[in-house]
């Protein structure tokens, strides 16, 4: 089965392995719990959702969830372990040049300075931290679409959070004509600069990276963990029992961004 259905959203039944092999161009995102959820309520966030090339399995929960639906997904691929491992495939490919978007003042130029000592090369060609709010000031973003077009750059990965990551990405990807790749990234530049720590190897095996992270930032992540995202559950129990109804079905045929 190459493609599992989880809600309103066709997941890609496909190891780390798998995507790295074929991935040449495209867009790439990692739905997790908290994107399920927003995808049930946020029409704008669902088509561009749709547009995406690659849908990869961003949690251990929706992993277990694929199961109890009786169509269980290979792998769990985090955006923060498919970076690396991104970097890591590509490190002799003088072909991928990589923008970073994403972090607070400072963070993404960090994260470029590692990657690239890391790897032995300048993959990182660029790096920039905007502003806060930056998705709504059109002469901003216009302007970090150029930097990133003079900086050769033929991948980009865009860690500024969900939804906005997501929706930038497909809003300006037909500016970009030197991109092939792009990325949403979530945290990923933040671990990459050793701005935030990542949780345990086991944590997340166990699927308690949620909880991780909520003591980690309790004030910023109560709401979304302790009041949003529980109606993920409630949604795959409709769904296991034939209740689920797509909320937005009137969008798939006008998808055309």
């Amino acid at each position: 089965m190459r493609k599992v259905k989880i809600l309103n959203v066709q997941i890609d039944n496909l190891s780390i392995l798998d995507v790295l092999n074929q991935l040449s161009c495209g867009v790439v995102f990692t739905p997790n719990v908290d994107h399920l959820v927003n995808l049930q309520r946020d029409p704008e966030f669902f088509k561009v959702y749709e547009t995406a090339d690659y849908k990869l399995c961003d949690s251990k929960i929706v992993y277990y969830v694929s199961r109890f639906l009786g169509t269980p997904i290979k792998e769990k691929i985090s955006g923060s372990d498919f970076f690396p491992a991104f970097y890591n495939y590509h490190k002799d490919d003088e072909t991928i040049k990589i923008f970073l978007l994403g972090g607070k003042e400072g963070v993404a130029k960090k994260a470029q300075e590692k990657i690239n000592t890391k790897i032995g090369r300048e993959i990182v060609v660029d790096a920039h931290s905007p502003s806060f709010g930056f998705e709504i000031k059109e002469e901003e973003c216009l302007e970090i679409v150029n930097k990133i077009n003079k900086s050769g750059a033929t991948v980009l990965a865009v860690g500024v959070g969900s939804p906005k990551q997501e929706k930038w990405i497909i809003k300006y990807k037909n500016h970009m004509p030197n991109v092939k790749i792009f990325l949403a990234v979530g945290a990923t530049i933040d671990f990459e600069a050793g701005y935030k720590g990542r949780d345990p190897q086991w944590v997340s095996e166990v699927g308690m990276e949620w909880l991780y992270r909520l003591l980690s930032e309790p004030r910023r992540l109560w709401k979304r963990y302790l009041i949003d995202d529980p109606l993920f559950f409630w949604f795959v129990l409709k769904q296991k029992f034939k209740l689920y109804r797509f909320p937005f079905s009137n969008l798939r045929r006008e998808v055309r961004i």
